[in-house]
């Protein structure tokens, strides 16, 4: 089935629906999921901002996800799509079909041997404060990314001097083709925000193992994550987390600080004056503006400094 920005998938609705076709739950071919056409994800990521998805899918469960990508014409661009914190969709929208794990893959279960297992779209707050709850402790840096784990076992998410390599047993991961694998985390090539992990893989469940630990130690611990975070990002803004990575041995703030940027503005977006590492949407910025922005931050720190800063935040779609 190839799936292009004109067609039209649906082929039925459940049964007693009323919806136009294209929204609700979609019969095609045994699929039970959720498929929209022309689907908005501004509403869907922390920017506020973006283009839509040519396709939006979101999956009963793991044997529909299989089902559905494995129906698709072989090339069709696949992304999953988590809390949308880490971000930017650009305003020409997402070509393809966009997946989002809703609470399907949401489950958090304790194993044996201070294991976890976790659903692809559960929360870090919620894995870590399941953690907490039955006395498993190292996994408390959770609590300060603000992600869904299936994105941040991919980009090898991180806080407060831990990552996700520290923790990971192995995931399970869906890849384009709706091939299912189980891949441990020492084959992921683990560096820093990276993994390898190629486009389109979808991280569905994962399990990481932490140590004993007293529930209110590590409750206080969490409590210290927060209250830092809160103090120090512009967590009440429309923002995208951190955007440019650390350079070894350097801040990513320190340098935009020196290059002047603290409080820049294009358009309805702005470098944060509360975390300069912080991009921001005043209101009624674009993705361009934002986007635009983070390329002058470059450009003013390469001049100043003499170093290139990477992006983070992933920019995805047409401009």
């Amino acid at each position: 089935m190839s799936i292009q920005p004109g067609d039209n998938l649906y082929s039925g609705q459940a049964p007693g629906s009323h919806e136009e076709p294209g929204v609700g739950e979609v019969v095609l071919g045994g699929i039970r999921g959720d498929l929209k056409k022309d689907a908005s994800l501004a509403k869907l990521v922390w920017f506020k901002s973006g283009g839509a998805a040519d396709w939006l899918f979101e999956p009963a469960d793991i044997e529909d996800l299989t089902a559905f990508l494995s129906s698709l014409e072989r090339g069709t661009p696949v992304m999953a799509l988590g809390l949308g914190s880490n971000l930017i969709i650009r305003d020409g929208g997402v070509p393809g079909v966009v997946v989002r794990l809703g609470k399907a893959f949401s489950s958090i279960e304790v194993k044996r041997d201070h294991v976890i297992e976790c659903g692809g779209g559960a929360p870090g707050i919620l894995v870590a404060s399941n953690a907490r709850d039955v006395g498993i402790a190292g996994l408390e840096f959770l609590r300060g990314i603000p992600g869904t784990v299936g994105g941040f076992v991919r980009m090898n998410g991180g806080a407060y001097g831990r990552e996700v390599a520290d923790i990971l047993v192995d995931c399970d991961v869906v890849m384009p083709d709706g091939t299912y694998v189980t891949i441990p985390a020492c084959d992921l090539d683990y560096s820093y925000r990276h993994s390898r992990l190629t486009d389109g893989a979808i991280v569905v469940a994962a399990r990481f193992k932490g140590v004993a630990g007293d529930p209110k130690e590590i409750g206080t611990e969490m409590d210290r994550i927060a209250e830092e975070r809160e103090n120090s990002q512009p967590l009440r803004t429309k923002t995208g987390g951190s955007t440019f990575k650390n350079p070894e041995g350097n801040k990513a703030w320190k340098l935009v600080d020196e290059a002047g940027c603290r409080g820049l503005t294009l358009g309805g977006a702005q470098v944060s004056e509360k975390h300069c590492n912080f991009l921001i949407n005043t209101g009624e910025a674009t993705s361009s503006d934002i986007e635009g922005l983070g390329e002058e931050v470059r450009r003013r720190v390469a001049e100043k400094t003499g170093m290139a800063l990477e992006w983070e935040i992933k920019r995805v779609g047409r401009p």
